[in-house]
C-alpha cells in the first residue's frame, strides 16, 4: 500500500474572497527521514491555514520498481552508516551543474512509470518537491506538456546540490541568502527563488516553557540537558557519543532519542543500566517520538549529525548545535554554515567530546552568544512562508 496521506479542509462558506488550491500535491522520498518531514510539515502548514480543499503527500518512491526504491532508501541509510566516505564522494561526483542529468533522467524514467502515471492522472493544481528525484521527473512531464501543474522545489539543507536543478519549475524555496545567490550564479531566475528557511512542523512556531517540559519529561530542572537524536531511522551510533558524554565533569542530563532503531535502544539501555545510582551525568533513552519539539524545547544543546531538518529544528529551538561525525557531503556543509555562524562547535574525535562540552560550558557567556546567534537564525514559520508564496503566486497568475 503506497505512503499516501491526504487532508480535505474544512467548507469554508464565504471562499469568495480567498485564494485556495483545489488540489495539492506534496512529494517527497523516503531515504532519509528529512524530505519526508520536510513534506508533513508543509502538509500541515497548507490544512492549519486552510489553503486548499484537498491536500495530498505522496513518497514518491512508493511507485518505483522495488530494486530502485531499495537503491534510493535502504542503500542510501547503508552507506550512512558503513560508508560514508563513499557517499562523500558521489555527493561531490554529481555536484556538477547541469551536467550529467540526461543520463540520470533516462534511469529514473525507466523507474518510475507508475509514477508518472499517478500524476497524470491526478492533475493536481500545484506540486511541491522536497526531494530532487520527484523535481525532475516532474519538470520532464512539464518539458513534454503532459502536465501543466505548476513545480515548486524545496531544497531541504542549507546548501543546494547540482541534483537539485531543474528546467521547468515555477519557484524554489532555499534555506539561506547564501544559497539564493548560489542558484542564480547557476542560471535561476531571482524572482523564482524564495528565502524561506528549511520547513518544520509549525508544533515549532509554539513558545514552549524549558521549566514546564522539562517537568512533563521527568526531568531535572536546573541541570544542562543534552539532546542526542539518531534522526526517525535511528542512523548513527549514539551508543559511542553515550560513552564519551558519560566523562564530563559538569552535572548533565542527557535524552537519547533512538527513533525507530529498537537494535540502538536495548544498547543504550544497557549502557545506563550499568551506571552507578549517583553518576553525575543522567540519561534518559526513549525510542521513536512525535514529540520532539517537547524534547528541544526542555533541552540546552544538540548533540549529533546536522541535518537540515534537525539542524532547523534545533534552531527553532534555540539550541547550541554539538557536530560530531556529519556525513560527508550536505552534512559537512551545514555544519560550515552553523560553525560560520557561532552557533555550533564541532568534536572530530569522540574521545575529546566531554572535554570539548566542559569546555564549553565553563564560559556562559559565550554559550549564551551561542544560543542567541541559534535564536536569530532561526525560521520556525517556513512552511507556512512556503504556503503564502504559492497563495500569491497563484492569485497573480489569475
Amino acid at each position: 500500500m503506497s505512503n499516501i496521506t491526504a487532508y480535505n479542509t474544512p467548507t469554508v462558506n464565504d471562499s469568495s474572497d480567498r485564494t485556495i488550491f483545489n488540489k495539492v500535491l506534496i512529494l517527497s522520498a523516503s531515504s532519509g527521514a528529512g524530505h519526508v518531514r520536510a513534506a508533513q510539515a508543509i502538509e500541515r502548514a497548507f490544512t492549519e491555514r486552510g489553503a486548499a480543499e484537498e491536500v495530498r503527500h505522496v513518497d514518491a518512491l512508493e511507485y518505483t520498481t522495488r530494486v530502485f526504491r531499495n537503491l534510493y532508501s535502504k542503500a542510501y541509510i547503508d552507506m550512512v552508516n558503513h560508508m560514508p566516505d563513499v557517499l562523500g564522494w558521489l555527493y561531490d561526483q554529481f555536484d556538477k551543474p547541469w551536467k550529467n542529468g540526461r543520463r540520470r533522467l533516462a534511469f529514473d524514467k525507466l523507474n518510475t512509470r507508475p509514477f508518472v502515471k499517478m500524476i497524470e492522472q491526478y492533475r493536481p493544481d500545484v506540486i511541491v518537491c522536497t526531494h530532487f528525484l520527484p523535481s525532475e521527473i516532474i519538470s520532464w512531464l512539464k518539458a513534454k506538456e503532459r502536465i501543466t501543474s505548476p513545480q515548486a522545489i524545496v531544497v531541504t539543507d542549507f546548501d543546494v546540490h547540482a541534483m537539485w536543478l531543474c528546467h521547468y519549475y515555477e519557484q524554489y524555496f532555499v534555506a539561506l541568502d547564501e544559497t539564493r545567490i548560489h542558484l542564480e550564479k547557476t542560471g535561476i531566475s531571482p524572482d523564482k527563488i524564495t528565502v524561506s528557511g528549511i520547513p518544520i512542523d509549525p508544533a515549532f512556531t509554539k513558545k514552549r516553557d524549558k521549566r514546564e517540559m522539562r517537568i512533563k519529561h521527568g526531568l531535572k530542572q536546573d541541570e544542562t540537558t543534552i539532546l542526542i537524536s539518531a534522526g526517525g531511522f535511528g542512523v548513527g551510533s549514539i551508543n559511542n557519543l553515550l560513552t564519551s558524554l558519560l566523562q564530563l565533569q559538569h552535572p548533565a542530563q542527557v535524552i537519547a532519542v533512538c527513533g525507530r532503531n529498537e537494535e540502538m535502544k536495548s544498547d543504550l539501555d544497557r549502557i545506563t543500566a550499568g551506571l552507578s545510582p549517583g553518576h553525575h551525568v543522567v540519561v534518559k533513552v526513549i525510542g521513536f517520538t512525535s514529540e520532539m519539539d517537547e524534547h528541544m524545547a526542555a533541552s540546552d544543546i544538540l548533540l549529533g549529525k546536522p541535518g537540515g531538518l534537525t539542524t532547523s529544528e534545533a534552531l527553532a529551538s534555540g539550541l547550541v548545535f554539538v557536530i560530531v561525525n556529519p556525513i560527508p557531503g550536505q552534512e559537512e556543509r551545514n555544519s560550515d554554515h552553523l560553525l560560520e555562524e557561532g552557533v555550533a562547535i564541532r568534536c572530530n574525535n569522540l574521545p575529546a567530546l566531554a572535554y570539548k562540552i566542559d569546555r564549553l560550558l565553563d564560559d556562559p557567556k559565550r554559550f549564551a552568544r551561542m544560543q542567541a546567534n541559534a535564536r536569530r537564525l532561526a525560521r520556525p514559520r517556513a512552511a507556512f512562508h512556503i504556503v503564502e508564496k504559492l497563495l500569491t503566486l497563484k492569485q497573480s497568475a489569475h
